[in-house]
């Protein structure tokens, strides 16, 4: 391993590509030392630091949102809204594309009708770093965290118009940084600037481990976590890695036979190959979705209660207070709420970016068709039969993923910024993520005939320059 990791160093042009990706996240990770202008960040942090140790929905929301922001909302600076405003306007135009008519039809022009797409993202990008900087600047204002001088009319006016900007050109440098790692670099730029917000999370995470565990063998007062429940955590840590691992890569392959053609004395085609599904072929984006959509009710909901009267019916308070505890994260009808969206939004998304019917006609159009079926309807028909099969599988695993950091939170008292390291969507990103890196490193050594990181090590560049034996 460590031979083949050397080299990695002796390939130049790997080489650099390589360390110029790791300076951009070291950049990128800098960005966070530098604040916004008139936060006080002592405050921010103790509201943060309240939440999280009243264990209450609303910090659980701050640790869940700043997984996506690659940050801790213990602090606010420059990159507070991380890569997540881009990553969003990408979702939304991916969805757009199935439904209006323009955007199909530049997607059928190539590489220009992209390129048009992509600048429309980015404005889209500015447009909702603009309402998400406004509206955590209008949070951070009304939770007193606001220095003094910045509390006046004219402070307010500076305040907000330094905050939004800041905070804006802070994601579209990230975003340009994105786009140098895919120029320049190793590997998808945004996903590597997202991964590296949530392994940065780590050492905290394995700081209050260390500060609380006790070495008896049960849980105590004193001490949150004892031997038992430390191995508990490292082993249901290695599972789910190891299972979110194997689901990532799981694929289900259908049989596919290339029709032969017959042109004057040779024969063409004929040969037998696979037609790969991937069982989680939606990826990380059913939980996404789920999770956004419910921050609303509970938002809604806290809103609603803080807002109500002693003039109010008592029904009514009583019936808010009710919802609003229920529905906080990790209760339980928030857990059956967040199930039944992740498998509505993976059957959803499965449909929006794989079409049967297409893939049915690019297989005739190939000659090539599926062993028993007609070419045609049929094939599309066993095609969505089978896609429909394994999302179902496919979607269990997600919620299953998803409930984990909750459920050990509650049942362990376990802060959920560790539980989330057991699973959900930071959790199955690294996963992705980490996996697409080390494929395009190991092809980049086979390409030049060294093993890969997967292999022995050894270099196979002896191998193949080594003289053949001379012949008499």
């Amino acid at each position: 391993m460590l031979t083949a990791v050397a080299n990695i160093f002796r390939i130049p042009e790997l080489r650099n590509r390589v360390l110029f990706t790791l300076g951009m996240i070291a950049i990128y990770r800098i960005g966070f030392w530098i604040p916004l202008v008139g936060v006080d960040q002592n405050s921010l942090a103790e509201l943060a630091q309240q939440s999280q140790d009243a264990g209450s929905g609303f910090g659980k929301l701050l640790t869940y949102v700043s997984v996506f922001s690659g940050g801790s909302f213990q602090q606010s600076t420059i990159f507070g809204l991380g890569i997540m405003p881009y990553i969003t306007a990408a979702i939304i135009f991916q969805l757009l594309q199935s439904a209006v008519p323009r955007l199909q039809e530049l997607k059928k022009e190539g590489a220009s009708g992209q390129q048009k797409i992509t600048e429309w993202t980015r404005y889209a990008t500015v447009a909702m770093c603009l309402v998400q900087g406004f509206m955590w600047l209008k949070f951070m204002q009304s939770s007193g965290i606001v220095l003094p001088q910045f509390q006046t009319p004219t402070g307010n006016m500076i305040f907000f118009f330094a905050g939004i900007s800041a905070l804006t050109a802070g994601s579209i440098f990230l975003m340009w940084l994105g786009e140098q790692i895919d120029r320049f670099g190793i590997g998808n730029g945004v996903s590597l600037i997202l991964t590296a917000g949530i392994v940065a999370q780590m050492p905290q995470a394995i700081g209050w481990l260390t500060e609380n565990t006790s070495l008896s063998l049960h849980q105590s007062g004193e001490s949150a976590v004892g031997v038992l429940g430390l191995v508990f955590l490292i082993v249901a840590f290695v599972i789910v890695v190891a299972g979110s691992i194997l689901i990532t890569v799981a694929q289900r392959r259908i049989p596919i036979q290339q029709a032969r053609h017959t042109r004057g004395r040779k024969t063409y085609g004929g040969s037998k190959h696979y037609l790969p599904l991937r069982v989680n072929h939606a990826g990380v984006m059913p939980i996404i979705f789920a999770s956004s959509l419910l921050i609303f009710p509970a938002s809604i909901l806290g809103y609603w209660q803080s807002s109500m009267s002693a003039e109010s019916p008592v029904w009514l308070a009583d019936t808010v207070f009710f919802l609003n505890r229920n529905f906080e994260f990790g209760e339980y009808p928030y857990i059956v709420m967040e199930i039944i969206l992740i498998y509505f939004f993976s059957y959803f998304w499965t449909t929006v970016v794989f079409s049967p019917e297409d893939m049915a006609q690019q297989l005739r159009e190939n000659g090539s068709f599926i062993p028993g079926l007609r070419p045609g309807p049929r094939t599309a028909e066993y095609l969505e039969t089978v896609v429909g099969r394994i999302t179902y599988v496919g979607a269990g695993f997600l919620a299953l993923i998803a409930v984990i950091p909750a459920l050990v939170a509650r049942y362990m008292g376990i802060p959920f910024f560790v539980s989330s390291f057991l699973g959900g969507t930071g959790l199955l990103i690294v996963v992705s993520v980490g996996l697409d890196l080390v494929q395009r490193i190991e092809a980049n050594l086979l390409m030049r005939n060294y093993e890969g990181l997967l292999g022995s090590g050894e270099g196979q560049r002896s191998k193949s320059t080594r003289p053949s034996p001379s012949r008499s």
